[in-house]
């Protein structure tokens, strides 16, 4: 296993920011962190990456303790955080030079993943110029260039047109099939559906859920809906009991029936039915 968390806490003073939590990921998968703001993504990214101490519990990256992970272990991951910037006085593609040398990564990767994130035809333009979305771009380049075992995305395609999110996307799948894998935390349910092999429902520091995005959507498919659609073209929404199913019947019997499917639950419909809270 490539990161392995066992009963890891954080308290800020009388604010517990992460409960107890544990779980680990395999070499090629995509494990994500589903919550709101606040309930603990970052702190975890931070303590497993070196950046925070731990109240009680312990993380291990590539077999390293964090809090002893030395330049031979951060050779092997790449970072996107909060904390994660550009040298603005540089153009986009020195700021991937810099640290091309650092790795002792070859300069002509530099314009594949600037290709790559979409900024290749910005190369010579100083980053301090760069809007924010553009700024996160490069950052993710950088954390990818030198294409690491392990890469650790907080809330990596925040603020993101569509089109450019989708991009990103497709280059975490590409990165994965590739054998990278990823620690992604989100709070976007569509993001989290799409990549993750795995995931945890966090709510204010505690792992509520934990599966693969369909095996937890199934789990809480007990109170049953259907979807209808008749020839009138009308839509509504049916929930299972005996009147709902006479209805169906009698509509059937009518030809009045276009499509009938079953509706399983989202991920956000979990978060709220497991939680009280959406992931707003």
């Amino acid at each position: 296993m490539l990161l392995e968390l066992k009963n890891l806490s954080k308290n800020f003073g009388k604010i517990v920011a992460l409960n107890n939590i544990s779980f680990t990921i395999d070499k090629g998968t995509i494990f994500g962190f589903l919550g709101p703001s606040g309930s603990g993504k970052t702190t975890t990214i931070n303590i497993v990456t070196g950046q925070l101490k731990p109240s009680s519990g312990d993380s291990f990256v590539l077999g390293k303790n964090s809090q002893n992970i030395d330049q031979q272990i951060y050779e092997q991951i790449g970072i996107v955080s909060d904390r994660s910037g550009v040298y603005e006085r540089l153009n986009v593609y020195d700021n991937l030079a810099v640290f091309a040398d650092i790795l002792r990564v070859a300069k002509n990767k530099i314009d594949y993943y600037l290709d790559k994130v979409g900024l290749l035809d910005r190369k010579k333009q100083l980053a301090g110029k760069l809007s924010k979305g553009q700024k996160q771009r490069l950052v993710l380049a950088r954390a990818i260039l030198h294409e690491p075992k392990l890469l650790f995305l907080d809330e990596p395609t925040s603020g993101l047109d569509p089109t450019t999110a989708k991009e990103i996307h497709n280059l975490f799948l590409e990165l994965k099939n590739k054998g990278t894998s990823i620690f992604l935390t989100t709070h976007n349910m569509e993001e989290a559906t799409k990549l993750c092999d795995e995931l945890a429902l966090l709510d204010r520091g505690k792992i509520v859920e934990m599966g693969s995005p369909k095996e937890i959507c199934l789990r809480h498919n007990q109170d049953k809906s259907f979807k209808v659609r008749t020839t009138k073209g009308e839509e509504f929404e049916l929930e299972a009991s005996k009147a709902n199913y006479d209805k169906l019947y009698q509509m059937f019997l009518n030809n009045d029936v276009e499509t009938i499917h079953s509706c399983e639950p989202t991920l956000e419909d979990v978060f709220i039915k497991v939680t009280g809270n959406s992931l707003a």
